[in-house]
């Protein structure tokens, strides 16, 4: 397995304040809705175009519908945990409030056998800052939960039964996190085990998913951003 972790890892693509408010509302924009897109090789769309992304088509779906929305600013790189993508925010220090926040994070504190413990206090921690991002207004964060990758050709001669039961219990830890809150929880993960069927949902390097595949997220998100953003 440290061969596959070291592709999750050596594959790179491009590369906050915590809050205790949750009530106030973010300031509406006058102009474009800003969106702030958190996580890891899911949100950059590791093996993608550009315009292949789940939030970009996301954006694209809401352009479509007559939402003035610009096109998402992504934190996010292959192969980062919750921790990593803390300092990624970090040394990005996006400057808020957005009018919308995502968060997709989880396969890597899950592929390097990190505990569920640790995967909760730093999750929490994110949400805090996702939340501080949005101006504290909760209506205006959303999490998908994490993909099983356990479906993938890379995935071939690994024990896939152990992955989808790990991804299963890291994703529990984020729902109830995202509920604890408040905060919209989308479960993208049934779709991504459709994959195992579909060749057309994987893209070209084996493990990760292709452009069809994040079209599918960004639909089955769209209703509960929708409602999000009125």
């Amino acid at each position: 397995m440290k061969w596959i972790y070291s592709i999750l890892l050596l594959i790179s693509a491009c590369s906050a304040q915590n809050s205790s408010s949750m009530t106030p509302e973010t300031p509406i924009n006058q102009g474009e809705y800003r969106y702030l897109s958190l996580g890891d090789s899911y949100t950059i769309g590791e093996r993608v175009a550009e315009n292949e992304r789940w939030s970009v088509q996301l954006s694209e779906m809401l352009r479509q519908e007559g939402v003035k929305i610009g096109t998402p600013e992504i934190i996010a790189r292959t192969g980062w945990t919750t921790a990593e993508l803390a300092e990624g925010i970090k040394n990005k220090n996006p400057k808020g409030p957005y009018n919308l926040v995502s968060l997709l994070i989880g396969v890597n504190n899950q592929y390097r056998g990190q505990s569920l413990e640790r995967y909760r206090t730093e999750l929490q921690d994110l949400l805090q800052q996702a939340i501080g991002f949005a101006g504290g207004n909760i209506q205006r964060v959303f999490m998908l939960s994490t993909p099983d990758w356990g479906v993938t050709p890379f995935a071939r001669g690994s024990d896939t039964k152990k992955i989808a039961s790990e991804i299963d219990a890291f994703n529990e830890v984020a729902q109830q996190e995202c509920e604890k809150l408040g905060i919209a929880f989308i479960d993208i993960t049934t779709l991504s085990r459709t994959a195992q069927n579909d060749v057309s949902l994987i893209a070209n390097d084996q493990l990760h998913f292709s452009g069809k595949m994040y079209r599918q997220w960004a639909e089955k998100a769209l209703p509960t951003v929708r409602r999000l953003l009125k």
